[in-house]
């Protein structure tokens, strides 16, 4: 065994510590952030665009309404729904990941966590909230669309609100779902049910609201993350 590979054998065991002292950290945190929503969207959005400016309005009529509002804490769509929570002066949460390029914390985050690990982030971003809106994104949010539609449809986690923000950025993809996926038994017919496709931001909001109204605020964990 070279020199190399007996340091990374010594060096393994400690990362586990890192790893549990990330979450420790952030589940400190994020315990007393209340109910929230979380947003996700791509952190290469302009400020100029429309996209830009119905996270941010989101995100103030989130906050408004009582609830926290969780990102990833970069820029783009995250910045625009932190700085429409800080406007709305309500709890504006940045879940920032530390990365060699493109994320950089924004400044509208009123909570802020650091993540060095991609896994712990996203446990955090989906365990504290009781919905979720996507807006128009790359690989990262398609990544946690995915990951959070399977738990809900699998029923490891309660049937939050899902909200797909931008119809015609998210028509293709349920098209392709309903005529390929669906057709060939891969998905069930009312899993489509589980979102609601969206360009109005009050109808966005009014999502969240209803389910308050009709369920209450959770009390428990999900089951997969409890």
């Amino acid at each position: 065994m070279n020199h190399d590979n007996l340091e990374a054998q010594r060096e393994e065991p400690w990362r586990i510590f890192r790893i549990m002292a990330e979450f420790v950290e952030a589940f400190d945190t994020m315990s007393h952030v209340g109910p929230s929503v979380t947003l996700f969207g791509s952190a290469r959005t302009k400020k100029d665009s429309t996209d830009y400016k119905a996270a941010e309005a989101i995100g103030h009529g989130l906050a408004k309404s009582g609830f926290a509002v969780i990102t990833g804490g970069g820029g783009g769509i995250m910045e625009a729904a932190n700085k429409g929570a800080a406007k709305g002066r309500g709890k504006s949460v940045g879940l920032n990941i530390d990365l060699p390029f493109e994320q950089k914390p924004n400044r509208f985050s009123n909570v802020k966590v650091n993540f060095h690990y991609f896994f712990s982030r996203k446990v955090c971003l989906v365990k504290y909230s009781m919905g979720y809106v996507y807006m128009p994104g790359g690989f990262g949010t398609l990544d946690e669309f995915f990951e959070v539609i399977t738990l809900i449809q699998t029923r490891r986690m309660p049937e939050f609100p899902i909200v797909l923000f931008g119809k015609k950025y998210w028509s293709g993809l349920f098209k392709w779902l309903e005529t390929t996926v669906e057709k060939e038994g891969l998905i069930s017919k009312g899993d489509r049910d589980l979102v609601t496709i969206t360009d109005d931001v009050d109808e966005a909001v009014e999502v969240f609201l209803e389910y308050r109204r009709r369920v209450g605020v959770p009390t428990t964990l999900p089951s997969n993350l409890a």
